[in-house]
């Protein structure tokens, strides 16, 4: 049970500085512990083949697709949560927490319905012109990784409702689970039984499987502050369901833009020479570590915010949303510095050419200080903005953003003026710059405190 000093300080604050290390230290952890597992993942992967590689990067790229939207709802539903418990009206958050888990589960399975009967046309569209090898390893892979698609968007709607009640620890706990279940499994199926993509994929389905079990276990638990009724006790809400739909698809549609993006990103990534490809892969997986506090910062921010917007207490909306920011910017200028101090060591534990490493050095950089300098400016301020309810001006932004700055200015870098692959990265920062200079002035103004959902 929470101790109220945790909660509400003497200064009417409420939430302390204590609460907030203790919900964001286990999400830094999870975040941490999954990149790592992802490299030792497509370590094991790499053992099967090309193909098989090969395979599972281009079926993944819509998987990922359809993970990124079915957590956009979780959080829309979260916001939705935490703003209810800010109004302290325990019922309807825990109505909302009941809709939502509802929605997820319905429209995740509808959506995989959907993938598995177009397999054939979708799989033709995308990959028709890879080598019939890879095509047939897309087949076995695709078949039984898209099964995984509802146990992961109702796992994260699960995680979801536990970081709007400030318990972290659980989601992170269930994670490290479910990613240790992925590596051995991917250990025993693929080194051991020499299942190949068929390995990965039921590694995949398996983990993700047992999770989503282990989190409805214990969201359904009476000493949960949001526990489920289940589906004999479920009854639509309208006016709830419109609510979590409503600040949900915004996000879906923003993380589904996103993605579309790096997709079609990839494609004109595959017109540049061989140590291009290799330097953009390369700076794909270190950078990816640049943000990770960052990202999982911006989970604890919507449970932060979202509560003070119920309440309706703005000023400690933006005391939060500022505090968030200079821990984003202290701890992601450390962990930013160090990769950016190993980038030599990195390199060479990849073995590439010195082309390779010319290009991938210079991209890090690039990359390395922008993450530094601007990412919380355009990122976690919009995630406070989003908590308080106004996700449709952050989604607008944020899609323009995207396919201006990254995927018009980037392929018009790339094709026509003949950059190469720093061209790309140079469009990151475009792309951040962009977005801050929209939503810093949006911030500062008022607008956005009155997108709460209605009373």
């Amino acid at each position: 049970m929470r101790k109220k000093e945790d909660f509400i300080q003497a200064s009417g604050y409420m939430f302390s500085r204590r609460y907030i290390h203790r919900l964001l230290l286990p999400l830094i952890a999870e975040q941490l512990l999954s990149y790592l597992v992802g490299l030792a993942d497509s370590v094991m992967v790499a053992s099967a083949g090309e193909a098989a590689v090969s395979a599972v990067s281009l079926v993944d790229s819509i998987s990922v697709l359809m993970v990124h939207i079915f957590s956009a709802l979780a959080a829309g539903g979260a916001i939705v949560v935490g703003q209810y418990l800010g109004r302290r009206e325990q019922e309807h958050a825990k109505d909302a927490a009941d809709q939502l888990m509802a929605a997820l589960l319905a429209l995740s399975l509808l959506v995989t319905a959907a993938l598995i009967i177009l397999q054939g046309p979708l799989l033709r569209l995308l990959f028709g012109r890879s080598p019939a090898e890879v095509q047939e390893n897309c087949r076995i892979y695709y078949r039984i990784v898209m099964l995984s698609i509802p146990m992961i968007a109702v796992y994260n709607g699960g995680a979801a409702l536990f970081r709007a009640v400030g318990d972290s620890r659980t989601s992170m706990r269930i994670s490290l689970l479910m990613n240790v279940i992925n590596v051995c499994g991917n250990a025993l199926l693929v080194y051991a039984m020499h299942m190949g993509v068929a390995g990965v994929a039921i590694a995949t389905l398996v983990s993700r499987t047992v999770a989503m079990l282990v989190i409805v276990c214990k969201a359904f638990r009476s000493s949960f502050a949001l526990s489920l009724r289940g589906l004999r006790h479920y009854r639509p809400h309208a006016a709830i369901l419109q609510r979590i739909l409503s600040m949900g698809i915004p996000n879906g549609i923003e993380n589904g833009m996103f993605q579309l993006g790096k997709l079609v990103m990839f494609s004109v990534v595959s017109t540049l020479p061989t140590a291009s490809i290799a330097a953009n892969a390369i700076a794909n997986t270190i950078t990816s570590l640049h943000w990770v506090v960052g990202t999982s910062t911006n989970l604890g921010l919507t449970s932060v915010v979202s509560p003070c917007v119920g309440a309706g207490d703005y000023k400690q909306a933006r005391w939060y949303i500022r505090y968030f920011l200079r821990f984003i910017y202290l701890v992601q200028s450390l962990t930013c510095g160090s990769t950016l101090l190993a980038i030599p060591l990195i390199l060479k534990l990849y073995h590439v050419s010195a082309e390779t490493a010319h290009l991938a050095t210079i991209i890090m950089l690039i990359h390395g200080v922008s993450t530094i300098l601007l990412w919380p400016l355009a990122f976690s301020i919009s995630t406070g903005m989003r908590a308080a309810g106004d996700v449709r001006y952050v989604m607008v932004v944020s899609s323009v953003s995207m396919w201006l700055c990254r995927v018009g200015l980037g392929s018009a870098l790339i094709l026509v003026f003949h950059t190469g692959v720093v061209g790309l990265w140079i469009t990151w920062v475009v792309d951040w710059l962009f977005r801050i200079s929209f939503f810093v002035p949006h911030y500062l103004g008022k607008k956005w405190e009155t997108k709460a959902i209605p009373r």
